[in-house]
């Protein structure tokens, strides 16, 4: 059962590499040159895959996956954190796009190869977007008891969740290990703007693994961030999850798809404080839905949101197409470690 389990943890990272280096890489030309025609190519040791991807109708806007991590302080515009690592770590590749149940990967971060030290470690930051979560965790705090509740029988807990506070807010915790592999995690997460944003931390010396935590509580986060729920405002949108359905739409148009295809388009909409949509964010879609459903969207008409009287923008979430698969019961549902994790027990420690 041990050998099974470590060959579907090295697929896993197989996917999660593959995923990587699609991202990385930019795409060649099928079709002959024409006389003139400047072809892309694609960089050595890159495997392109055509499909559906992220995409944002305003690139001055910030999105999740606009994250960086730039002379040792990671920083994502879009939650408005900034976390300033400790000395020698470095993120050797950017994360895979989001998957089409809201699923990001925004940094993984480890020790360079020419660091000496035996506990090399990893940080992983992953956010998952509460609108379109596979899972009935509606914040941090219940993304964290799915997790515990539902650790494979090789991990065991390392004392219980509690709370602890970070730049003035609380985060839920979470501690476990693996006997086997002699591993331990250790996840910080709260939220920010309807998503559960998660620090997980791994390491193989605890000692370490608490002084790695430890650095973590000097990061800048913005004023929203509250595990139990986040509403948004103080400069953010106010999201609402389903806000653009029944009497909240006073204008709708259907998109018309010059093609059929069965997979799910997450998108994310800023409602600007008149009702009309100013910004799109399509976590995976193919370009032709991309195209349909803006040209749709522009054309909606929202009731505008008041907060104390006032208009305010609003950001929510919209499915067209076919729906995520719908979370399975308790007793049903597979380990809940997330694929990224997996991969990230076979990366350097």
């Amino acid at each position: 059962m041990r050998s099974r389990a470590v060959w579907s943890i090295a697929v896993i990272f197989l996917l999660a590499s593959l995923a990587r280096h699609v991202r990385a890489g930019s795409i060649q030309s099928e079709a002959p040159s024409a006389p003139g025609h400047q072809v892309k190519k694609v960089p050595k040791n890159v495997i392109v895959v055509k499909g559906a991807w992220s995409s944002e109708d305003d690139q001055s806007v910030p999105v999740p996956e606009n994250a960086t991590l730039t002379e040792g302080v990671f920083r994502d515009p879009y939650f408005g954190i900034t976390y300033s690592l400790p000395r020698k770590w470095i993120e050797k590749y950017p994360g895979p796009p989001p998957s089409d149940s809201g699923r990001y990967v925004l940094a993984e971060i480890s020790r360079p190869d020419s660091y000496n030290g035996e506990a090399r470690g990893n940080i992983l930051i992953t956010a998952q977007d509460l609108f379109f979560s596979s899972t009935t965790a509606s914040n941090a705090v219940e993304m964290v008891t799915y997790t515990k509740d539902h650790l494979q029988p090789d991990y065991k807990l390392e004392g219980e969740s509690t709370k602890t506070v970070i730049d003035g807010h609380a985060f839920e915790t979470l501690s476990y290990w693996s006997p086997i592999a002699q591993l331990h995690w250790h996840v910080l997460a709260t939220e920010i703007r309807c998503h559960a944003v998660e620090f997980v931390f791994m390491n193989r010396d605890p000692n370490t693994l608490a002084n790695t935590v430890q650095q973590a509580a000097m990061m800048k986060l913005p004023g929203n961030a509250n595990p139990e729920g986040s509403a948004g405002g103080g400069g953010f949108p106010v999201c609402i999850k389903n806000y653009a359905q029944g009497e909240n739409v006073l204008q709708r148009v259907d998109p018309f798809f010059s093609e059929v295809r069965f997979n799910p388009v997450p998108v994310r909409i800023i409602i600007s404080k008149n009702g009309k949509v100013k910004h799109l964010h399509f976590l995976s879609a193919f370009p032709d839905q991309t195209s349909a459903i803006t040209e749709a969207l522009r054309q909606w008409k929202f009731k505008p949101y008041l907060q104390d009287g006032k208009p305010v923008e609003v950001e929510t979430g919209i499915m067209f197409g076919r729906a995520p698969h719908p979370a399975a019961p308790s007793r049903r549902i597979a380990a809940p470690v997330s694929h990224v994790q997996a991969a990230s027990r076979l990366s350097d420690y």
